[in-house]
Formats: structure tokens, C-alpha cells, sequence
């Protein structure tokens, strides 16, 4: 190889080493309305039972200069073949790549391959992958059309039956269903015809009449009168001429095909199999042709020559061999890839249908190489009374290659010596009637021809498109073998054609063949004809949904009445609308529902991309609004109609409104926190109201007047930071008095289960663990309200009463202006900190409940920069909570370096003499440690 001695690994794969599917949110039934399989991404993927064969692929391919492609020389082996390509270079991109091309898996093909690889052909396996995507989209969106509805609608027959379509698939289907139309619509026509015969020695001899035959009862009649009253009949020619029956062509995919299920009575799926086996042990040349023309430089002599040994056709192997050697009848058919159908070594080894078809192929090459059967024709012509009668004779000169071939029948027929112009008395002549017969049910070979014919599918596909109707039930067979379709199989039909598309006629996926015959011929593009042909189909599924009553219709005729279904109930998954593009990966972004209730926009591109955006439970409805944000990017960013729960948002809010999550409303982005759509922080934002928040008021105001109701907040950047700047969070009573976290969500109520003094105790702390809330549930009072164990008095907000123009944030918690620091320690008395060493701020809940009124301490940052510090003024959250930077006293600042002084009243639940008893270092409470502590479990 490549003109030196080369070492070689030989390894293989099972078919397809690569499936395609859609990707993962799109490959569940329900997960989407089917028509949106048309646009859905889709991917290439090594199913799990191929994974040890790609991992071999692998490692080999690591350990090699270069990788010669041996898979079968047709499409789908091409295609094959750069999966593999695929799989190695990616591995070992230095790779270098050939192709390998033969026709059987002899040592003769083996070495010409060998001596002459060429590079793989990528227009031929564009042309698979093309044929894959426009099979998966549109057989799944038609079948999951079909399936999901009419399970609905006739429960009682078709509840479990899976109803597929597919676009070669329903054409075959097609053209069963119209033969048997045909027959059902044909009606019998009686017709007449004059009969003559004469008795000879030799035999019976037929004189047909030359009229054939006459469809109107009295012109015949007179005829037949006539010929009565002068019976007499005259010979008024005698024929004579050389008569050929011709031996059969080279054989390729669809006559092996047929063949067999003709003569052979071996259907076409079981003849493909046993036919790929049998060229796999090396007996036959490749099973899937188009060919019908021997190449002149395959050697037929010896192939002619090793089938001379068989005691049943080696003499016959032999007469051909003897009178000059294989001159074999071509047809004109050519793939340019594989000769016609051919042995390759004889075996007389083999049994049961393998023995059978590996005779058929070997007595078709040996007659197709042999000569064609000669005979003499001879034609005897007749007149009686003006009317012309006609017998035909035959002699048998040479049998050739019947003598191999029992599968045709050519017999003598012998006519007396007629002399011209003699005269003869009939031994009969009568007027016969009959009538017109329907054609008949189509046979399997005959439905192979059909397809053939119009372009549905190729050699390699036949077998399987009609295994499908009959797997399906679209179809059965007669006792004799015949198709016969089934009542859904003619509801289906008969339903597609009342809409006015044929999709049961062969031309949507003939023009799709032909399109693939360019593809590989490299005068089309596979972009433009994916394109073109999903186009092509989407539009007639938009009309066929919409049309879908016709084909409920089409099946209660056979069916039965249509089962009601629920004003509300949907026989499709909701069309998931895009609302925006993906930040991380550009995909759709579409509104979904949480399995447990709620809301979230979700990527479409899951689980490969995992973004989204949980809307809080505060959110009871939402959906996609007819408006477009001018600002968010990239377009189209569309708006949502929100509707919160009474009591979630300011009160100057109303519950329903209108707002863009692309990030350019801060004051929706604050309200539903949605953190993954921040920018950067931006320092130096001031946590106190502007003197001109008025103005921002005003226009919440404007808002909650709309005439629609729906309420589309402020895009001013002004007024929304203002309210972002005022928007902390603060632990408060739901309207059932559930205790909440620091987050403003539901906290969850958990047990103690480790052993220690507080097993069993019930504690609260954050649903979601975003925060560190914890409260004993014992700690809390009969009103909801946590139990003040610990007291402080504050002072009065530095502002008195609250003015006009103060705004109440989320949750209805008032946001109002305070000092510096947030905590007058009066004489002597410490400052309070939060967690990040910033003088904590004091607010004071506005919202209706058991807090109203009551103060608390928070971090001044922005909210996406905050610490998640909070504090009652007049409770204590835990013994031991606050650090040493927590209180301060004007004295003490950490600015001169000494530490801060603990105020006596705090430093025990015991009271100022008590000795201090250790608490955990994780919640701060008394009676267990850091690793007992129930919030660590």
C-alpha cells in the first residue's frame, strides 16, 4: 500500500456510527407544538450502544499515520465513512484520509482497491444527511400530528397505536390504497366477440377475430349473422418469421426484488437480508446496485468457470465456456459504482431460503451470459364472410438459456399445414360474450415496479418502506399475497386528499430523489435544498393542521363518531413562543412552567445550556405581550404581562402590569431579582431618596391609571435606580403570617435530627439556602411575629413622619430616609454594622400585618451588592451573633484600633452577673456546637 510495506488495523463498525436527533427539550412528545420540529436544532450524536465502538475508533486512530475508509461503496457507506472520519480526526486532526473502492470482498477486489484509493466523495454524503434531517423533522412533526391527535379522538381503537408518516413511507401506502379504489370504482362493461375454431388431427386449433372484440351487443350480432349464413372459411395468408425469447438482464437491487418474490415467493426485506449475508461470507458481489451493464474489465469467464463444478448447471457453466465464453445481455442502468448482481465463489454448503436465492443469482448470471431462446413463428389468417380470423403457431428451434432458467416457460405450439387459398369448414363459430374485469391487487413486486417508477425511495429502501405500512397497519395481505390497505391506512389517505394535498402521490418525494441525485452529482447545494424542502413541508403542515377536521372526518367512516374532548383540553403541546435570545448561548428563551407550579423563561438549548430566569411564586401569571423593548439587545426582546400575588409588589404598583426582563427595567429586575441579566455593579450609588423622587412617583401613578390595566413600568433610568437604590429586602409575614426568610420567600420548616439537646426542635430557614435566616420555631410568637428575647431601643427615624413622596418597596416594606449609620447609640452606646463593615441603615415595615411599624437594621449597598445583614432594632437575632464590629461606641472606633465595647445587657440571656455560656459558631445559639448545629445537616 501506497508503494511500501505498511502494517494495517483492521476494525469495524455496525451500520450508522453516529445517530441524528433533536436536542433534548424538543425529542419528548410533549415537550413542544410538532411544528416546531421544522426549525428545532438538531443533533449528531453517538448513541450509547456505540460508545465502545467510537472509543476503539479512537485509540487506534491515535496510533496511526492514516485511515482508509472500507465501508460499502453507496450513499449511506459514504456517509459512514466520514462519521468515522469524524470520530478519528478529531482525535488525531494530522490524520490522513482515503477511500477504498470495491464492489465484493474477494482477493482480486481487495488488491485493486488497495493499489487504487481514492479521496472520500462529501457531495454523496451530504446527500445522507440531507435524507436524514428531512426524514426526522418531518416524519416526527407528521407523526407526532397524527398520533396525538387522533389517540384522542378514537380512544377505543387507536389509543396505543403509533401512527406514523414518513415521505416515502405514505406515497407506497398511496399506491395500494389507490388500486384498491380503482377496483372498488371500477364497474364491469359487457362486451362481444365472434370465436372460431377448427379440428384437426393434429389438435384443436383457435382462430381469434381480428376485431377482438365489440362492446355493443347488435353490431356484433349482425356480424355474427353474416358469418352464419357463408360459414365457409378461406385461407388468405400464411406467416412464417424467426421468433426470439429473450434471455433476462444483468441483475440489479429491484429485479433481485422482484424476482424473488415472484418466483421465489421470498418477500423483499428477507431476500435484502439474506442477500447482504450472503455477500458478506464472499459469495455474491454487493447486494444494493443500480446497475445493469457488466464493466468490460471484470473477468466473467471465471466466474463462468468456477460454477462448472455443480452437478446441476456445472455442464451448462461448461457449454458456455465452450462456445466462446460469456456474452451477457446489458441493460442501461449504471451507478458508476457497483457492477450488476453476480457470484463471486461457488458453495454448495449453504440451506433453506440462503440456498434458494444463492441458485436464483447464479442460473440468472449463467443465463444472462448464455443465448437467447429461438423459435419459428407461424401465422395463419382466415376470412369468413369479410371477417379476418387469426391463429399463431410457434416451433421451439433452440432452448439456450431455458435449459438453465426454470423460472420462465416459452412452449410449442403447433398449427396444421395450411395452404393458402384453400377452404375449410369451421369445426364452430359462436358469438361469446364476457365482460371487463377490475385490475388486481397489487403484489409485492408489482408495488417494488410502482416505486421504481415514480422515484420513492431507492434499491436500498424498497424493502423497508413496505415493511413500515405493514408493520403499521396501513396495511395486509390477501391469502395470495396481495396488499390490501386497512381502515386506517384509507382514513389517512382518503383525509390528506380532502385537504387537496396529494401527500399520498409520489411527487413531493420524487422531486425530493432527484434533488439528492444533484446533491451527489455536485450540481446542487445541500443548504439550498434542505431549505427549499423544509419550506416545502412546513407549509403544507401549517395547512394540514389547520385543515385537521378532514381527516377526523375521513376515519369516523370507519371509525365510528369522534370522542368530544373538553372545551379547554389541548390536543398539542402549547407553541412555545421565543420572548428573547439566550445571554450565554443565542438560542431561544422561552416560557416555561415549574413542575411544582410557577413560572421560568428557559432556555431552548437545556440541558446543553442551563440558563434561565426563575420568576419568584409571587408570580400567578405571566405571558409574552404583544410589545417589543426599543432597547434590550439583541432583538426582538419582548415584554411580559405579569400578575403578581396581592401584597408582592409596591403597593403604588397594581397587581397586573407589563415589563421587559431584558434588563433595562431596574425596577422589574428588582422586584423578580433577576441577578443572571445584572451588568456590573455600580458603585456610589446612594442609598437615600433624591430630593426629586416625587417625580418618579407621580409617573407610577400615571401607571396604575392605564385603561387597560395592564401597566408598563418606567423605563426612566432616573427613577427606576431611584427605586432600586430605596428596594432592600426585609423579613415579613405573608398574608397567612408563613414566617419569611431574608429573601422574602416562604421560609421552610425543618427538625432537628441529630442527637444532642435539641433533637426534635423545629427550626425555620431559607427554602432555597440563598440567605442565612434561621429562627426556632419555639422562638415564635402566637401572631407570627418571632419572640423579642432580646431588646434595644432605637431611635425614631431621622426623618419623623414619613413624607409624601416616600416610596414603599417590595413586599410593601416602607423605604424611608435615615442616617449615616442607621443606629443612634445615644450616650455611650455602640453603632451597628452589617456584615461588609458599613454603618447598617434603619427602615421600617409599611406593609399591613403583625410588623407594621416595627424597625429593622440592612446593609446600605445596592441590592445585587448587599451582605444579606439584617437586624430588628428591638430583637436580637442569636446570643452571640454580632461580632465585635457590630456595636460600637463613639469611643471605640475600629479606626483607632481598639476593640469595640460589648454593652453589658447583651452579654447573656442570663442577665449582666451571669457567666457566659459558649454558643455554636454557626447560628449563634445556645445548648449545641458547630457540629451539632441543625442548620449544617
Amino acid at each position: 500500500m501506497f508503494g511500501q510495506n505498511v502494517t494495517v488495523a483492521m476494525t469495524s463498525v455496525s451500520g450508522h456510527l453516529l445517530a441524528h436527533d433533536f436536542k433534548m427539550p424538543f425529542r419528548k412528545w410533549h415537550s413542544c407544538n410538532p411544528l416546531v420540529l421544522f426549525e428545532a436544532e438538531i443533533e449528531k450524536y453517538c448513541p450509547e450502544n456505540f460508545v465502545d465502538i467510537k472509543k476503539t475508533l479512537e485509540r487506534e486512530a491515535r496510533q496511526c499515520q492514516a485511515l482508509v475508509i472500507w465501508t460499502d461503496c453507496d450513499r449511506e457507506g459514504e456517509n459512514i465513512g466520514f462519521e468515522i472520519i469524524h470520530v478519528c480526526k478529531a482525535v488525531k486532526p494530522s490524520l490522513q484520509v482515503f477511500r477504498a473502492r470495491f464492489s465484493e470482498i474477494t482477493p482480486r477486489a481487495v488488491r485493486a482497491a488497495c493499489e487504487n484509493l481514492v479521496q472520500p466523495d462529501q457531495n454523496v454524503s451530504d446527500a445522507v444527511d440531507v435524507r436524514q434531517e428531512l426524514d426526522l423533522r418531518i416524519g416526527a412533526a407528521f407523526t407526532r400530528f397524527q398520533t396525538l391527535r387522533l389517540q384522542k379522538l378514537f380512544p377505543d381503537i387507536l389509543a396505543e397505536q403509533l401512527i406514523s408518516y414518513g415521505s416515502c413511507q405514505f406515497p407506497t401506502l398511496g399506491f395500494v390504497v389507490e388500486r384498491f379504489k380503482a377496483i372498488q370504482a371500477f364497474v364491469p362493461e359487457a362486451f362481444y366477440k365472434i370465436k372460431v375454431t377448427h379440428e384437426h388431427e393434429d389438435g384443436m386449433v383457435d382462430f381469434n377475430w381480428k376485431r377482438n372484440r365489440l362492446f355493443n351487443h347488435t353490431a356484433c350480432l349482425v356480424l355474427y349473422h353474416m358469418c352464419m349464413e357463408d360459414p365457409m372459411a378461406t385461407v388468405v395468408e400464411i406467416g412464417s418469421k424467426p421468433k426470439s425469447k429473450w434471455r433476462p438482464l444483468a441483475l440489479d437491487t429491484v429485479e433481485l426484488e422482484k424476482l424473488a418474490s415472484r418466483k421465489l415467493k421470498i418477500n423483499a426485506k428477507e431476500t435484502m437480508k439474506i442477500a447482504e449475508k450472503l455477500y458478506t461470507q464472499g459469495y455474491i458481489s454487493y447486494p444494493r446496485t443500480e446497475t445493469n451493464i457488466f464493466p468490460k474489465d471484470l473477468n466473467l469467464s471465471s466466474l463462468v468457470q468456477q460454477q462448472t463444478q455443480d452437478p446441476n448447471w456445472g455442464a451448462f457453466a461448461q457449454g458456455i465456456l465452450d462456445r466462446g465464453g460469456p456474452t451477457p445481455r446489458n441493460g442501461t442502468k449504471s451507478d458508476q459504482a457497483h457492477p450488476p448482481i453476480h457470484p463471486t465463489k461457488y458453495t454448495c454448503n449453504l440451506q433453506g431460503n440462503e440456498q434458494r436465492l444463492y441458485e436464483f443469482i447464479v442460473r440468472h448470471f449463467l443465463a444472462c451470459c448464455s443465448q437467447d431462446a429461438k423459435g419459428q413463428e407461424t401465422t395463419v389468417e382466415i376470412d369468413i364472410a369479410n371477417e379476418r380470423f387469426v391463429a399463431h403457431g410457434l416451433m421451439i428451434l433452440a432452448r439456450n438459456y431455458l435449459d438453465i432458467y426454470p423460472y420462465e416457460k416459452w412452449s410449442d405450439k403447433v398449427l396444421p399445414v395450411y395452404e393458402k387459398g384453400s377452404r375449410f369448414q369451421p369445426t364452430t363459430v359462436e358469438m361469446v360474450d364476457g365482460e371487463t374485469s377490475p385490475p388486481q391487487l397489487l403484489t409485492e413486486a408489482d408495488l417494488i415496479s410502482l416505486m421504481e417508477k415514480h422515484g420513492i425511495g431507492t434499491d436500498a429502501t424498497h424493502a423497508e418502506h413496505i415493511e413500515t405500512i405493514k408493520s403499521r397497519m396501513y396495511v395486509g395481505l390477501t391469502p395470495d399475497q396481495r396488499f390490501l390497505p386497512g381502515h386506517l391506512g384509507m382514513g389517512l389517505v382518503e383525509g390528506y386528499d380532502s385537504m387537496g394535498y396529494e401527500m399520498s402521490k409520489p411527487d413531493l418525494r420524487a422531486e425530493l430523489e432527484a434533488d439528492l441525485k444533484l446533491i451527489c452529482e455536485g450540481k446542487k447545494d445541500k443548504v439550498v435544498v434542505l431549505r427549499q424542502q423544509i419550506e416545502k413541508y412546513q407549509k403544507v403542515f401549517t395547512e394540514a393542521v389547520a385543515k385537521a377536521n378532514k381527516l377526523d372526518q375521513a376515519l369516523s367512516q370507519y371509525f365510528g363518531e369522534v370522542t368530544a374532548l373538553a372545551q379547554q383540553e389541548e390536543i398539542y403541546p402549547a407553541m412555545p413562543v421565543s420572548i428573547r435570545k439566550c445571554p450565554q448561548c443565542n438560542s431561544d428563551m422561552v416560557l416555561k412552567s415549574k413542575k411544582n407550579g410557577g413560572f421560568y423563561l428557559g432556555c431552548v438549548s437545556y440541558p446543553t445550556c442551563k440558563a434561565a430566569v426563575w420568576f419568584p411564586d409571587s408570580v400567578l401569571e405571566v405571558s409574552k405581550d404583544d410589545s417589543v423593548c426599543a432597547v434590550c439587545k439583541p432583538h426582538p426582546v419582548h415584554r411580559l404581562k405579569f400578575k403578581f400575588k396581592r401584597g408582592s409588589v409596591p403597593p403604588l404598583l397594581p397587581l397586573e402590569f407589563v415589563g421587559c426582563i431584558g434588563g433595562c427595567d431596574e425596577m422589574l429586575r428588582e422586584i423578580l431579582d433577576l441577578k443572571y441579566l445584572q451588568g456590573p455593579s455600580r458603585p456610589g450609588r446612594s442609598v437615600n431618596l433624591p430630593a426629586n423622587y416625587l417625580q418618579a412617583n407621580q409617573s407610577l401613578n400615571r401607571m396604575a391609571s392605564s385603561e387597560n390595566g395592564h401597566v408598563r413600568p418606567t423605563t426612566n433610568p432616573g427613577a427606576a435606580r431611584a427605586h432600586r437604590a430605596a428596594s432592600h429586602p426585609a423579613p415579613a409575614a405573608a398574608e397567612n403570617n408563613a414566617v419569611m426568610c431574608n429573601c422574602r420567600e416562604e421560609a421552610a420548616l425543618l427538625t432537628v435530627r441529630k442527637e444532642g439537646p435539641n433533637q426534635g426542635r423545629q427550626f425555620y430557614k431559607c427554602s432555597a439556602g440563598s440567605c442565612n435566616f434561621f429562627l426556632w420555631a419555639d422562638e415564635q410568637s402566637d401572631d407570627g411575629n418571632r419572640m423579642t428575647h432580646r431588646s434595644f431601643s432605637a431611635p425614631p427615624d431621622s426623618l419623623g413622619e414619613r413624607t409624601p413622596g416616600s416610596f414603599r418597596s417590595l413586599g410593601g416594606r416602607g423605604l424611608g430616609r435615615s442616617g449615616s449609620n442607621g443606629f443612634d447609640s445615644g450616650g455611650g452606646g455602640g453603632g451597628t454594622m452589617c456584615k461588609c463593615d458599613q454603618p447598617a441603615i434603619t427602615r421600617t415595615v409599611q406593609k399591613e400585618g403583625p410588623n407594621k411599624g416595627r424597625q429593622f437594621h440592612t446593609c446600605p449597598k445596592p441590592r445585587e451588592q448587599q451582605c444579606g445583614f439584617f437586624q430588628w432594632v428591638d430583637e436580637n437575632v442569636a446570643p452571640g451573633a454580632f461580632s465585635s464590629n457590630q456595636f460600637r461606641s463613639e469611643g471605640h472606633s475600629r479606626g483607632s484600633g481598639s476593640k469595640a465595647k460589648r454593652p453589658s445587657n447583651f452579654s447573656s440571656e442570663k442577665g449582666p452577673t451571669a457567666k457566659r455560656q459558649r454558643t455554636c459558631g454557626i447560628c449563634h445559639q445556645l445548648g449545641h456546637t458547630r457540629k451539632t448545629c441543625p442548620q449544617d445537616h
